[in-house]
């Protein structure tokens, strides 16, 4: 309960510096219900969010860039009429370990209800085979939404491509699509670098329900520390503030887009429990990040190189490999998104 305590007057302080603008500690301990002192405790924590704070004698403090907060209300009242009367609870949250693993623990979830969750901050955010995903307070979306299928789907490992074209179409909604590709199984690319990233989690049960977790990071407007502490590490990233720009819009809320994408991953569901991934396959393709191009498998018996081919009607990637000797034929083979633990195109 304290560190929920805690967590709630951190929020209220960054609530009180979102703007970016400078505010005295005095008129900020006034707003807060605190003292001064509280006020400097909780403002040199901030950095435990990833979040870069200035301070000046005589002018007080203020955030190194403005931030947009979520609202729950507000994404409450953007869904359409029929995504509303689906979900069935809301959280958002300053802070959480994981949002995946927030909804998990749930353990009653009906038929054709969703539960959503959302954090400004992930302790523990994981991406495919628990590898961290990296986002400061408020500088992208980390959005989970659950799902109760009566039972197990044909075709339920393409559930993470489905869900990649519905993150797209969120996008393409906001006008944001421009240049976003896919990156089997799980990615979503702009100009070769990251913007974000699906992460299914199932739990079911033999001839029964299955009840999925889909979790969605993105990337919306990342520090230049982050991306620099990620460039270090091989990987390149890219975010929708850099992609608004480029492309002469103003960026939609946070709010906004939380309330785009839910609604498309709920869109998205009904069909899959009515149809699986045929309706998808298609829009999948037609961005797909690696077709045709050189990659580099990494699996557990070793590293492999090939061309990808695409997709089969189940979401495998089909991978063509060099001819096993002279006068044989390239072949082609199914790979699966558990067998791979790296996949990379061959630059």
């Amino acid at each position: 309960m304290a560190a929920v305590d805690a967590h709630l007057r951190r929020l209220a302080l960054v609530q009180g510096l979102a703007d970016g603008a400078w505010h005295s500690g005095e008129a900020l301990a006034a707003a807060l219900g605190v003292s001064r002192t509280a006020v400097w405790k909780h403002a040199g924590q901030l950095a435990e969010w990833g979040l870069e704070l200035e301070s000046e004698a005589g002018r007080g403090y203020r955030l190194s860039r403005p931030v947009s907060l979520l609202d729950g209300a507000g994404l409450r009242a953007a869904l359409a009429p029929a995504c509303a009367a689906s979900l069935r609870t809301l959280t958002v949250a300053p802070e959480l370990g994981s949002t995946n693993a927030e909804l998990l623990a749930v353990k009653d979830l009906p038929v054709g209800q969703f539960d959503l969750c959302l954090a400004e901050f992930q302790s523990a955010g994981r991406g495919r085979r628990g590898r961290v995903w990296q986002s400061p307070f408020a500088a992208g979306l980390c959005l989970s939404l659950s799902w109760t299928f009566r039972e197990l789907p044909a075709g339920l490992g393409a559930l993470s491509l489905a869900t990649g074209v519905a993150v797209r179409q969120a996008l393409a909604s906001c006008q944001l699509a421009a240049g976003v590709r896919l990156k089997w199984p799980n990615d979503l690319l702009q100009a070769g670098r990251k913007l974000g990233g699906v992460l299914i989690e199932l739990r079911a049960e033999a001839g029964g329900p299955a009840y999925v977790v889909i979790g969605v990071g993105l990337n919306v407007d990342l520090p230049p520390a982050t991306r620099e502490a990620v460039a270090a590490t091989g990987l390149a990233l890219a975010d929708l503030t850099e992609s608004a720009l480029q492309l002469g819009l103003a960026l939609p809320s946070r709010t906004r887009l939380a309330a785009t994408l839910a609604q498309e991953l709920h869109a998205m569901l009904v069909q899959f429990s009515a149809a699986g991934f045929a309706p998808f396959r298609e829009a999948w393709s037609g961005v797909d990040a690696l077709l045709d191009q050189p990659v580099r498998l990494v699996e557990a018996a070793g590293e492999r190189r090939g061309i990808a081919r695409g997709i089969d009607s189940d979401g495998a990637l089909r991978v063509e490999f060099a001819a096993a000797g002279a006068g044989m034929q390239p072949t082609v083979e199914r790979v699966m998104a558990g067998e791979v633990m790296h996949l990379r195109p061959v630059t």
